[in-house]
């Protein structure tokens, strides 16, 4: 059912960067009087950043981390992708570093994503994978799709916490991140610093959005369940001295040229049908099968979808035009995730008519309105 009630009030209008095509409609993000996008401020703000003086300031720090005890200097966190990948890459070939690659599995695993890891491995990574219990990890992300739309919500959380958890384990006071999202593509930006260092506060506020203790019911899920999930003891965080720094801020971040970087490294694989449901792009978010679900019903909440997504970076950037942008995103942006639909139903354990029923819970009636038994946006991008 239509809800009438935006219907005969009128909803609130959906406004489109005049830079990139990020909407109003992304969470967290803002705009300035000229109607430009947070994230386009930033890339604009990145050209004149002294980015020598930013790698000296890298080259120092890492320095101070270089370890002559622990097997490994530092912690990346690592899908296996162009982005942290590129980052190892540095880390160990231009840097001298010996980094330790986590990942926090994917839900359903891709064959591109674990050839892509393994290339990496062979090139010369120490690699730790770890796989979350799987009855617990199916049951919360069947939840969170319900509830929020979201199926990777333990995923978030989980990859979020697990390389603290690790450094702790093995006494490794330094972890690399890639990039810090909210300054790079549009959100609240908490503190000064939040571009360079990830804290407990970013991690709960943006990551998990959550406290994962509230995901307890004691009947399905128990304390001892969420372990991987819930970020560890303070003091334990302390008494290693462990820190999470961004990528992003030592180097220019451009997701297009770490493709580019990478490839020229390892036979790094790309999406075999030449694209991506729902985008333009061959390259990116390649390792997990329910990340095109994930990105669909991103445009199902807000009313941009994955085309809109990559193509404002690549605008941003200087890689397309807005015009181009536009086109593409008109083609893909609304696109399916058909093709590995029957496996998504199968791990979520749910049957077609109840899928469709959760999705069309979460459009937004601001967003979306039904034209002859047709959901429409209200505000679709022009």
């Amino acid at each position: 059912m239509m809800n009438t009630k935006f219907q005969d009030q009128g909803a609130r209008h959906i406004l489109y960067c005049k830079k990139c095509l990020m909407p109003t409609s992304r969470p967290r993000i803002s705009f300035d009087e000229n109607g430009v996008c947070n994230a386009c401020k930033n890339a604009l703000y990145k050209q004149n950043i002294n980015w020598k003086e930013r790698e000296q300031e890298l080259l120092t720090l890492l320095e101070k981390y270089r370890s002559s005890k622990n097997p490994w200097d530092c912690i990346v966190t690592w899908s296996g992708g162009k982005d942290s990948s590129t980052v190892a890459w540095k880390l160990k070939y231009e840097y001298d570093m010996n980094p330790l690659l986590l990942t926090y599995s994917p839900m359903i695993p891709t064959e591109v994503g674990n050839h892509n890891r393994e290339m990496m491995i062979q090139a010369g990574f120490n690699h730790l994978f770890y796989r979350p219990d799987q009855k617990v990890h199916r049951q919360l992300a069947k939840r969170f799709f319900i509830e929020r739309g979201n199926p990777k919500t333990p995923w978030d959380a989980g990859v979020s916490v697990l390389p603290t958890i690790i450094a702790i384990r093995f006494k490794i006071p330094i972890i690399f991140h890639a990039e810090h999202g909210e300054s790079e593509y549009g959100g609240k930006v908490l503190r000064e610093d939040s571009s360079k260092i990830r804290d407990y506060t970013e991690i709960v506020e943006h990551q998990i959005g959550d406290d994962p203790m509230n995901w307890v019911d004691h009947t399905h899920i128990k304390e001892k369940d969420i372990a991987s999930y819930t970020y560890p003891d303070h003091k334990k965080v302390e008494d290693v001295g462990v820190k999470a720094y961004y990528f992003s801020n030592f180097q220019k971040w451009d997701p297009v040229s770490n493709f580019y970087y990478i490839r020229q490294k390892i036979n790094f694989r790309t999406c075999e049908q030449g694209r991506t449901e729902g985008t333009f792009t061959n390259f990116d978010s390649l390792d997990d099968k329910i990340d095109n679900l994930y990105y669909y019903m991103q445009y199902i909440k807000f009313g941009f979808g994955r085309a809109i997504r990559d193509a404002s970076r690549q605008i941003q950037n200087g890689h397309i035009s807005r015009d181009e942008g536009v086109k593409l995103s008109k083609l893909y942006d609304h696109e399916f995730p058909r093709k590995y639909f029957d496996e998504v139903l199968e791990y979520l354990q749910l049957n077609e008519n109840d899928f469709y029923n959760i999705v069309d819970k979460h459009r937004n009636p601001e967003i979306w309105e039904q034209k002859n038994n047709k959901w429409m946006l209200r505000f679709p991008i022009e």
